[in-house]
């Protein structure tokens, strides 16, 4: 037989879930230190330039 889901519980579970979730997302976002971000920035500069400079023009 199945078990007997309390759908309240359940939704606040699911809510808490989603709660944490954000959480650790925002830990990792804004957890960094300002080296650590202008390093991250840079880094992703860097990449886009590095592509933009490889791409092949159509146009000619």
């Amino acid at each position: 037989m199945n078990n007997v889901i309390n759908l309240k519980q359940f939704r606040k579970d699911k809510a808490r879930e989603a709660k944490a979730s954000h959480a650790a997302d925002n830990r990792v976002a804004h957890g960094r230190t300002k080296t650590e971000r202008l390093i991250s920035n840079t880094e992703k500069k860097n990449n886009l330039k590095n592509l933009d400079d490889h791409k092949l023009d159509k146009d000619t």
